[in-house]
Parts: structure tokens; C-alpha cells; sequence
């Protein structure tokens, strides 16, 4: 019942903080659904490599996330040896970090720049998924999930956000949503490849596999362009010619709208 009641409240936020936000306004906003050479956006945005350096960066993130949230109660059973009832209230932790991380962080990374504040919470991930692994004590385990959890917190929609600043506005949707989508595999195959490892070899394969995820997301991370210094997104955005293409489309279609009306008034057609 509490989850019926909360999805009863989360519906009625949605529906009534977006409920001008239909595609009739999408369109309207953004009128050009093809490229100058006839191609889709869709097309456009696969074509994009930042696109897909989003989208493997979003598999291997949710990957790590629920491959955590998923087996870290059997870890804490079976190699940290803890009861269950404890076992329970680490991975409440975790996933209480993450919500917390995901609010407060928010804030800080703005501030700073989301490429060098990304960049430092996959740092911290690292050095706390380090200690969480070779540090063989329960109490300690359970600190360290938390904070884990917090800091990866802010990871997804620091990526969204870091998409939007590098991708034209016309191709927002197609690549957000396919990067979001394809990113959303990976709480299918990591927690899968998790379990068929640890069935050969044991559950504690669950800490090198989650750092070595953490390592590649940070090196997909830094593929990004723009640097770590902040408004460095913009001016690489600025410098490709893709964060401004979107109101340059916009600017000249009402620059040709204007001078057409202007001319048709002078010629009579219009009052």
C-alpha cells in the first residue's frame, strides 16, 4: 500500500508539473524534426559521438549501482559474516546515501562544474570502493557503502546535465533518451555477469568488478571534451558549433519570418 500511495503522488506531480509540456509544444519550440541533409534527428544524435560516450558512461554507472544495491546483502552474509537484519540495514544505507547524495550534491556540483565534480566523486568511489574491499571488517563495510553510495549519487543526472550542455538543443531528446534507454541495460547485464562469476568463484568478485566498472567510467568520463575547468563545457559546446546551432536555426528562421512580413506589407498583402 505505501508504494501504491507513492506512485498515486508521483503521478499527480508529473502530470501536473508537465502537463503543458506536450509534443504539440515540443514541436512548436523546436520545428525542425530532420537535418539539412534529410536525416532524422535520431540518426543525428547516433551519429554523434558524444551520444554514445553518454551512454556507455550511463550503462556502466547503473551497472555499478544495482550490481551494489542488488548483491551487497549476500556480501555482507557471507564474506563480512554479518546477520541479516545488518545486512539489510547496510544496503538501506546505501541506497540512502545515494538518494541524499544525489540531493545535496546537486547543489555543490553546479558550482564547480559538473566535468571536474564528476570527476572527484568517481575519485572518491574509487579510494572508498578500495577500502570497502580490503578492509575486512563489518562496521567499516557498512560506512563505506554509505558514503559510496552518496557520492555516486549525483552520477546520472550529472551526465544528463553535461549532454545537454554539449549536444544541440534539436538533438536533446533522441540522445538523451537513447542514452538514458541503453544506460538502463546495464541493471540487466552487470548484475547478471555479477552472479554468474560469483556462482564459480564467490560472491566477493562483486568489489574488483565494481572498481574496474569505476575506473571505466572515469576514463569514459574524460573523454569528454571541455576540460575540468568550469564553463569549459560551454566553450567547447561554442567551439564545436553544436550548443548554439539550435537558437542559430531559431534566430535565422524568425530573421526570414520578419523580413517576409515586412515585404508583404510593403506590397500591400498585410495591414
Amino acid at each position: 500500500m505505501p508504494q501504491v500511495g507513492l506512485a498515486a503522488v508521483e503521478l499527480g506531480l508529473c502530470v501536473t508539473s508537465f502537463w503543458k509540456a506536450t509534443g504539440a509544444a515540443h514541436r512548436a519550440a523546436n520545428p525542425q524534426t530532420h537535418s539539412a541533409e534529410g536525416h532524422s534527428r535520431t540518426r543525428e544524435a547516433l551519429q554523434n559521438p558524444i551520444t554514445w560516450i553518454c551512454a556507455v558512461f550511463l550503462l556502466c554507472y547503473v551497472g555499478v549501482e544495482v550490481s551494489l544495491g542488488g548483491w551487497l546483502v549476500t556480501f555482507m552474509l557471507r564474506v563480512r559474516d554479518g546477520e541479516a537484519f545488518a545486512a539489510g540495514l547496510v544496503v538501506m544505507g546505501f541506497w540512502l546515501g545515494l538518494t541524499f547524495g544525489r540531493i545535496i550534491l546537486g547543489f555543490v556540483t553546479g558550482k564547480i562544474g559538473e566535468k571536474l565534480a564528476i570527476a572527484s566523486y568517481l575519485a572518491i568511489c574509487m579510494g572508498l570502493e578500495l577500502c570497502f574491499w580490503l578492509i575486512p571488517k563489518f562496521i567499516a563495510s557498512a560506512v563505506f557503502a554509505g558514503w559510496l553510495g552518496f557520492f555516486l549519487g549525483p552520477l546520472f543526472p550529472g551526465a544528463i546535465v553535461v549532454a545537454t550542455k554539449l549536444l544541440p538543443q534539436r538533438l536533446h531528446v533522441s540522445a538523451v533518451g537513447f542514452a538514458a534507454a541503453f544506460g538502463g541495460g546495464g541493471a540487466a547485464v552487470f548484475p547478471f555477469a555479477v552472479g554468474a562469476i560469483a556462482e564459480a568463484k564467490g560472491v566477493q568478485v562483486l568489489q574488483p568488478i565494481a572498481l574496474a566498472l569505476l575506473v571505466a567510467i572515469l576514463a569514459l568520463w574524460c573523454l569528454l571534451p571541455g576540460g575540468f575547468r568550469k564553463g569549459g563545457l560551454e566553450a567547447a559546446s561554442r567551439a564545436r558549433g553544436d550548443g548554439i546551432n539550435g537558437r542559430r536555426e531559431d534566430n535565422e528562421g524568425g530573421w526570414r519570418s520578419r523580413s517576409i512580413g515586412r515585404v508583404r506589407k510593403r506590397l500591400g498583402f498585410t495591414k
